[in-house]
């Protein structure tokens, strides 16, 4: 294991610690451990191997041998014993906002639940209500968790069904009786969440397809098994469809497969107004039967024999790519992420949009300085591995005391040390620096001005109050948008995909107010962000809204997250134009410059 794998180990064994009931200064020891361990700067093997790991401040000798049973095997013996002496159900209560482990420990106790379908029940008949220290409206907050929690288990992050989807491609790619093999559906589109996957196959042996993905090592769950169409679920819930097509029909099959049903229906009324029946069989003359409501993917697949029909593309022969499919209909190729039915057919030319190749940099990247898990050094060492010019440090402000936020003070002094990395010439990667400051609740920042004014850039974002009113949080964001300090506003709807949804805010007037005091909105990357939304960015950046790609990466690994954020700006229809991370480090440090 490495550092930050311990760090999580050590973290989530305080949390059961507390489940459990365990002497607080035990759990202590063990949080304080991980943030010990998490901010050092030294090398973890070095002090291993020189046995000096137990005079790190904060790691006592208890937690010694854990740490190098750990970094060396990758396994615990009593983290393994006491996440499996803890009901399955308390450690799932953890996941709704709000509960931590003292309270799972108190609803357990005193309402004897050990389950979530257990808490709401109780929830329900208001015994979590007359709770001392939670009350009707933390009832009401946990219910809400609770109910979404339950709509969110059929849907999936990008970032994880991609890492499920892809080593499947690549087999199907490999077995020898497959012509053509794509993923389609909303993971194609680059959804920010994903509801299953859909691998679409060009071959003339569907059989042997079929028992190739049915039988993946994986697979928890067969759930049908045709002779074109195969359905499993693996071990995460996430399911999977494969479908296998004669050559001829592959276009038609990864095109329907892939629109989102808004999309097919437009390309339907543009296939019936040009004479021709479009489906994901083919395209053929038009027999006059009226197509105009369409037809939803699930009732395409559904019908009787829909999934065993065979019919030739008819008068599309010779459509043998999606490309051709549109030049058929008068089209120029439509991209994967704008087929949402979003009036990409009626675009006069397709945005060229952003590639990850593009970016050159990026921005608000958290350090050991407060809660990341990399230092200055390891950061711009990553950058350089993934080829960047530049790379922006953000850690947090004071406000944001669970993550160690920085004061006035330590952020100057952390400025100082990000110049004299730079004046060193040991990283071909120019690091700036930034900090990352709490909008506090009246809108003031957490900062004085002369420590903003000291920073390369800043990014104002809201970590508290989450409760307020659309016009409360609305004018306290624009309040900090209008600060002179402020260069960019950092997740503004505050949501966390899947977990949390976003808090109340007008984002149109916040978006009239970055542009008319020149501040940039960011793109968080991170695949549980993805905030600001691509369905708002269009027409934000063809009114003059300059976007900014920053992955929020706590570690090094979290870099890799920016092209999460690429995803969000293609589906957004933004061109490198309107992103400063396609800039290089003179245009960006004139962008900061100039708008001062």
């Amino acid at each position: 294991m490495d550092k930050a794998d311990i760090v999580e180990v050590l973290e989530e064994i305080a949390v059961l610690l507390e489940l459990k009931g365990e002497n607080p200064f035990k759990i202590r020891a063990y949080q304080t451990g991980a943030r010990a361990l998490e901010t050092m700067e030294e090398d973890l093997g070095e002090l291993i191997e020189s046995g000096e790991l137990g005079s790190v401040k904060g790691i006592g000798s208890a937690l010694v041998d854990k740490i190098e049973t750990l970094y060396e095997t990758g396994e615990l013996e009593y983290y393994t014993k006491l996440r499996d002496s803890v009901a399955p159900g308390l450690i799932e209560m953890l996941d709704i906002p709000g509960l931590g482990g003292k309270k799972v420990k108190r609803l357990h106790d005193e309402l004897d639940v050990d389950t979530v379908e257990g808490l709401k029940s109780a929830c329900e008949v208001g015994k979590v209500a007359a709770l001392k220290g939670f009350g009707k409206k933390s009832e009401e907050k946990i219910l809400s968790g609770i109910e979404n929690r339950e709509a969110y288990a059929k849907r999936h992050l990008w970032w994880r069904a991609r890492e499920v989807a892809e080593p499947i491609l690549a087999g199907l790619r490999e077995l020898p009786q497959v012509e053509r093999a794509e993923v389609a559906g909303s993971l194609r589109r680059l959804k920010e969440t994903v509801g299953d996957l859909d691998f679409i196959v060009a071959s003339s042996e569907p059989e042997k397809v079929m028992d190739w993905f049915t039988s993946r090592e994986e697979v928890r769950e067969v759930t049908a098994k045709g002779k074109t169409k195969s359905s499993v679920r693996f071990e995460s819930g996430l399911q999977a469809d494969l479908r296998v097509v004669p050559a001829a029909q592959f276009a038609f099959a990864l095109h329907h497969f892939t629109g989102s049903k808004d999309h097919n229906v437009a390309m339907r009324q543009r296939a019936l107004s040009k004479g021709y029946s479009l489906s994901e069989w083919g395209i053929k003359k038009s027999e006059g039967e009226s197509e105009s409501e369409g037809v939803s993917r699930s009732e395409a697949t559904t019908r009787p024999g829909a999934a065993e029909r065979e019919t030739g593309p008819g008068e599309g022969v010779g459509i043998t790519s999606e490309k051709d499919l549109f030049a058929f209909l008068g089209l120029p190729e439509i991209p994967p992420e704008l087929r949402e039915g979003m009036g990409e057919l009626e675009l006069e030319k397709i945005p060229d949009l952003v590639s990850k190749d593009r970016i050159r940099g990026v921005f608000h990247n958290h350090t050991t300085a407060s809660d990341g898990r990399a230092t200055i050094e390891e950061m711009a060492a990553a950058a350089q591995d993934l080829g960047w010019d530049y790379l922006g440090l953000a850690d947090h402000s004071k406000a944001s005391y669970q993550a160690n936020g920085l004061d006035d003070e330590r952020v100057l002094k952390q400025i100082e040390e990000i110049r004299a990395f730079n004046e060193s010439g040991e990283s071909p990667v120019h690091v700036f620096a930034g900090i990352e400051c709490d909008i506090l609740r009246d809108g003031s920042l957490d900062l004085e001005d002369g420590t903003l004014q000291a920073l390369d850039y800043t990014v104002m974002s809201v970590h508290s109050s989450f409760s307020q009113s659309e016009e409360e949080m609305t004018a306290r964001v624009i309040k900090a948008i209008e600060h002179p300090g402020t260069t960019m506003l950092g997740h503004p709807t505050g949501r966390l995909l899947l977990r949390r949804e976003p808090f109340k805010i007008n984002l149109q007037k916040v978006i009239d107010a970055a542009i008319a005091n020149r501040v940039i909105i960011e793109i968080n990357a991170n695949p549980r962000r993805l905030d600001m939304d691509w369905r708002l960015w269009r027409r934000a950046a063809n009114k003059g809204l300059m976007c900014a790609i920053n992955p929020d990466a706590h570690r090094t690994e979290g870099l890799d997250y920016f092209e999460a954020g690429v995803n969000v700006a293609r589906k957004g229809g933004l061109s490198r134009d309107q992103i400063l991370n396609c800039r290089d480090v003179k245009g960006v440090q004139k962008w900061f410059e100039e708008r001062e």
